[in-house]
Formats: C-alpha cells, sequence, structure tokens
C-alpha cells in the first residue's frame, strides 16, 4: 500500500501536472470503484483543481465550488499519467480523469479490487477520512509519546493503526522500528520514555529521508514504480538477507496477508520471534536465538 514518501511523491508530480487546470472529463471503467453517489462524480466536470493533500493513506484533490475527489489506493491501486489518450484495459484501469496536459489513470493490479474513490462537499466532509490519526511529523514528541500511550498495543500495531498516526504502513513501520532498534512486538505499556524518544526520531527521519530519496529518484517524471519493496531499504522484504548494521539475516513474522521485518541482534536482544506458522510447525526445533541458526 502506497504510505506517506510514496503518496507525498504522488502529490508532487500531480501539482505539477493539473493544479489549476479543468477537469475536461471523467470516465469510470469500473463502478464499484466509486463509492459516493451525491455528489456525483461527474460534478468535477469543468471545475479546476485548487489544492492537493494526503489525508492519512489518502490523496484528496480540491476542486471549485468546494468539491474534494478523495483516492484510496489500497494495496494494489496506482495512479498513472499518460500525455496521449490511453488505450483502454478494463483488467488494470478503474477511473480515467482528463486534463489539458494528459489523462490521470487509476489502475488496480490483482482480482481483488480494493481502491476506492470518493467526491464529497465541504472540508468537513474530508475529516472521517483522517480516522483520528496525528501528522507524525507535525507533532512534538510530547504529542506523540501521548498518543502511543494512549492504547495498549504492539509498536508496530500503533505506528500503523490509522487512528493513531496518519500515513504509516507495513513497509516504513519496518523500516522505522529497524532504526529504533526496538521490537516490533515492544507493547507500548512497557516502553520507557527513552524508547519513546528513539522511535519519536526515528519515524521523523525515516520517513523525511524516505521522501527526499524517492524525490531525487522520480525528478520531474512521473513517480511511475511505487511499491512497498525497495532494494535500499534495511529489513522490509529483505527476509534472510544481512543486516545493514549487523549483517545478521533479516527475519519475519508471518500473518494474513502480510508479514512484519525485523533484525534480532538489532531490534529484539537477539531471541527471534514466534513466526505463527513455522514456529508451531518445528516446536521444539525451533530455532529462538539468533545465534542458534
Amino acid at each position: 500500500m502506497p504510505e506517506f514518501p510514496d503518496l507525498t511523491v504522488y502529490l508532487d508530480a500531480l501539482d505539477r501536472r493539473v493544479m489549476g487546470d479543468a477537469c475536461e472529463g471523467v470516465t469510470i471503467i469500473s463502478p464499484f470503484v466509486v463509492r459516493s453517489v451525491d455528489p456525483p462524480i461527474s460534478a468535477i466536470t469543468g471545475l479546476h483543481v485548487r489544492s492537493l493533500k494526503r489525508i492519512g493513506k489518502r490523496i484528496a484533490m480540491g476542486f471549485d465550488h468546494d468539491l474534494h475527489l478523495v483516492f484510496h489506493l489500497m494495496i494494489a491501486g496506482r495512479l498513472q499519467w499518460s500525455e496521449d489518450p490511453p488505450k483502454p484495459n478494463r483488467r488494470l484501469m478503474l477511473a480515467l480523469f482528463r486534463f489539458p496536459r494528459g489523462t490521470l489513470v487509476l489502475t488496480e493490479a490483482g482480482t481483488k479490487k480494493r481502491a476506492s474513490i470518493h467526491v464529497v462537499h465541504g472540508e468537513e466532509a474530508l475529516l472521517p477520512f483522517s480516522r483520528g490519526g496525528l501528522e507524525p511529523l507535525e507533532i512534538s514528541a510530547g504529542e506523540f509519546a501521548a498518543r502511543m500511550r494512549s492504547e495498549n498495543h504492539t509498536l508496530k500495531r500503533s505506528l500503523t493503526d490509522p487512528r493513531m498516526f496518519g500515513g504509516i504502513g507495513n513497509a516504513y513501520s519496518d523500516e522505522i522500528l529497524h532504526r529504533a532498534q526496538l521490537s516490533p512486538l515492544l507493547l507500548t505499556s512497557r516502553i520507557t520514555d527513552e524508547q519513546l524518544r528513539r522511535l519519536y526520531y526515528a519515524t521523523r527521519e525515516s520517513l523525511s529521508e524516505w521522501t527526499e530519496r524517492l524525490r531525487a529518484a522520480t525528478g520531474s517524471a512521473w513517480p511511475a514504480k511505487v511499491t512497498a519493496f525497495r532494494d535500499d531499504m534495511a529489513v522490509h522484504g529483505k527476509f534472510g538477507k544481512p543486516c545493514p548494521v549487523c549483517a545478521a539475516p533479516v527475519q519475519r513474522i508471518r500473518y494474513a496477508d502480510n508479514e512484519t521485518n525485523y533484525c534480532a541482534r538489532c531490534q529484539t536482544g537477539g531471541r527471534r520471534l514466534a513466526d505463527r506458522a513455522m514456529s508451531r510447525l518445528l516446536k521444539e526445533d525451533w530455532p529462538r536465538e539468533i545465534d542458534d541458526l
């Protein structure tokens, strides 16, 4: 799922291509992608783009008359830009938005169509999309600590909960926790003030640095490669590969459609966290320490 850095780079690219321009037409290829009825999505035709912003993991495009087009890309949704009329592809394309300088295309790979579009009227109608999450780069260390301690969950869950913080997902939470040298399963009720301080700065530094990396890599082009797996990430998607800090093999915890990656030596004192599938299968043969591998 595109997270804070990826969505920020999307906004940069949209700002250069559609800000101040009028939407010349909308084509909805998959009717299920539109999750609102009033105002109709056709209402933005002929209106000019006046604002662009990120709301959590969503992108909101503001138009004349206080109308807002809100995209949620979910896991496999992506935004594409075509200067020429795009060739129809009903397997991937969900919607097309025509502008004077090109066409914005919402695509989604796979059979599970989860991406969504809403059209709402007024700034207040945007509030529910934020889910109450604080913006990690706009809060103080004290505000961060208070929010982390407001509920008792694992650090991984707290960082990725949209009710807690906006824009952080599975990928960058792994990178943040590795930078902070903290276990993803550490409970917020047990975290120390010093650990919270490390986590606060690791969050700010990771998101800021990755945003600048992606900006530098994209330049003025459209961000065509938006992915949760990048070659220079420290641990996310690096299971079995050496940690860039200590060279120990990166570990994982698998659950449902996701997995958490971490370095046992850097983050958990050398202890391997139980993986639901493999640790139950191997039982006593499950190597609990990284040095037992």
